[in-house]
């Protein structure tokens, strides 16, 4: 049976409202809260060629997402500035701000994709300036010493 329009326009805005919510816990720096909303097989994928870019598993990203986080000692916020949802993919549009430990402001523009199975996360897209990574977030570090 096809899914109703009805039906496909409300999970259309229960995973925008995932999506937003995932925003949330990751300006809040709360880790495990946004990793919950990962489906037990998803992946990030991150854009470029930083020492940060490439795919991820769900237990990698629990791993590493917090010390990524620890870098800013008053915290990474991040700001929606807009969202595109249809179905299972919500694309959002933010920039972020913090202090980072080595006492460099870092600001970044991304768009984020998100795809979602059963209600969460299955794969998530990260594009961003990838020099404003490397500069403040890799220390001017880049992969193969570069």
């Amino acid at each position: 049976m096809a899914e109703s329009e009805s039906a496909f326009r409300e999970r259309t805005e229960t995973n925008r409202a995932t999506a937003l919510e995932f925003m949330a816990r990751l300006s809040a720096g709360d880790v495990e809260g946004f990793v919950a909303l990962y489906h037990p097989e998803a992946s990030l994928w991150t854009s470029g060629q930083t020492l940060i870019s490439g795919t991820y598993t769900r237990e990698q990203i629990a791993a590493s997402a917090g010390a990524v986080l620890e870098a800013f000692p008053q915290g990474l916020r991040f700001e929606v500035q807009a969202t595109t949802a249809e179905g299972d993919r919500v694309a959002v549009e933010a920039v972020s701000e913090g202090q980072h430990a080595s006492g460099q402001v870092y600001r970044n523009r991304y768009h984020f994709l998100f795809r979602f199975r059963d209600g969460q996360v299955i794969q998530l897209k990260e594009y961003m300036d990838t020099e404003a990574v490397t500069e403040v977030l890799c220390g001017g570090q880049r992969p193969g010493g570069q």
